[in-house]
């Protein structure tokens, strides 16, 4: 299993993932889930992965192998003249690997594996999108600002209560490092280290990225702080009364 988090707002693009892929007793396994392309000053693109391994990795693979021979490899995501031509691109491939990934007669649902993808081209608006195994997609808006994949139920309240739009980068890592412990500590199969990529509309190139281990002292600070507030917001309600 996996957590994976797109959230757009005003100032770009921010993207969070965590990279345990599995989890028991005796079997941890970490693999990253974030992908970045980029051709500063013209594009950046930023892909979150979940789902079966093997079909992300797959689908990771034909995007590098495409991008870094354009004249060779077509198409590449590297040459998409808009955001919604690359995520239509991913898209074909993504039904194209689990499509022949299944064998004749089966069902291909045991390799289903879901995308999160933004990015920016130049000449075009910062865009986030939600690529589903079949190979379609939907987009963020007003309604919808962010995307999630994986195990998405314990993080997202605190998301939905707590977004606006004109949150700094700062604000919204808060935001997702509150989202994260509170799935890291309802789920066993997402853990740390998290990946962390701001985007910054109008550049063009990947700002600032950084991986988050289990002795992070602002993710220590931001785990136990909320814990605490929680715990003090509980006992200042009021007790039911018979």
């Amino acid at each position: 299993m996996t957590y994976c988090v797109g959230l757009k707002i005003d100032g770009g693009l921010v993207f969070m993932s965590d990279t345990r892929t599995n989890a028991g007793i005796d079997s941890i396994s970490t693999f990253r889930k974030m992908h970045v392309w980029e051709e500063p000053g013209e594009r950046a693109l930023v892909m979150l992965a979940a789902g079966n391994l093997a079909t992300t990795q797959a689908v990771v693979s034909l995007l590098d192998e495409r991008s870094k021979a354009p004249s060779d490899r077509a198409p590449s995501i590297m040459q998409t003249p808009s955001m919604y031509q690359t995520a239509r691109l991913v898209g074909e491939i993504v039904k194209e690997v689990i499509t022949n990934s299944a064998p004749v007669g089966q069902s291909a649902d045991a390799f289903g594996a879901s995308f999160i993808l933004g990015g920016q081209i130049k000449g075009t608006e910062p865009r986030l999108f939600l690529i589903y195994p079949e190979g379609n997609f939907i987009e963020t808006c007003e309604d919808t600002p962010f995307f999630q994949i994986g195990e998405t139920k314990y993080g997202k309240p605190i998301i939905v209560r707590a977004y606006e739009r004109t949150m700094t980068f700062a604000e919204t890592v808060k935001l997702l490092m509150v989202s994260f412990d509170s799935t890291v500590k309802s789920n066993l199969s997402v853990g740390l280290p998290l990946d962390l990529l701001y985007y910054q509309r109008d550049t063009y190139r990947v700002g600032y990225r950084k991986r988050i281990g289990v002795d992070d002292q602002y993710y220590k600070t931001i785990s136990d702080g909320w814990s605490n507030a929680l715990k003090s917001a509980f006992k200042s309600l009021p007790d039911f009364q018979e």
